[in-house]
């Protein structure tokens, strides 16, 4: 006996240019969907505004992780210079910041770069190995001249016949139910 049963994830419609895709994506919003993305060969200079989306909060992180890098790096090595083993080499104070700038930089630097990516995957909910969108023939075209906007089925609004309506009534076409196996 199969247990697997087939449940709907989204759907997705396919729009002709990005200035349709534009137009759609702000009537999406507007409308009050807010689980939706939008897919496209290229970037379009001013979709996040269309979508409604706010500014990431990835600049903090990388912020924060290089404030920690550089002054734990520096930390580190005036404590290790002047408390745990101080030793006058040609007269020169124990805390001689200026030979410790390349370190304090490089692991600012280190930090700051595993913090965006860390961070980066954290906030796009990635590592997903798999999209229903993946499934669809018609989507394989979206990396040469196609573009679609998917709207997830945990979306608030999300109800099958009427978000197929709404996606056609905004001019989208080739409406898809998104399908996965549970």
């Amino acid at each position: 006996m199969n247990n697997n049963s087939i449940k709907t994830v989204g759907i997705m419609a396919q729009f002709s240019n990005p200035g349709e895709l534009m137009k759609a994506a702000e009537k999406l919003r507007d409308s009050g969907y807010s689980k939706f993305d939008c897919h496209s060969p290229f970037p379009i200079h001013g979709m996040d505004k269309a979508m409604g989306l706010s500014s990431s909060s990835l600049g903090w992180v990388v912020g924060l992780a290089a404030i920690i890098g550089t002054t734990g790096a520096l930390g580190l090595q005036w404590w290790t210079s002047t408390i745990d083993y101080p030793l006058v080499i040609s007269g020169k104070p124990l805390f001689s910041f200026q030979a410790y700038v390349p370190i304090t930089f490089a692991v600012g630097v280190l930090l700051s770069g595993v913090a965006a990516l860390i961070g980066m995957l954290a906030l796009n909910g990635l590592p997903r190995w798999n999209h229903p969108v993946f499934n669809s023939d018609k989507f394989e075209k979206v990396t040469d001249d196609a573009f679609f906007i998917s709207i997830e089925a945990e979306d608030p609004k999300f109800h099958t016949d009427e978000t197929i309506q709404f996606f056609e009534s905004i001019g989208g076409t080739n409406c898809e139910l998104l399908q996965e196996n549970q």
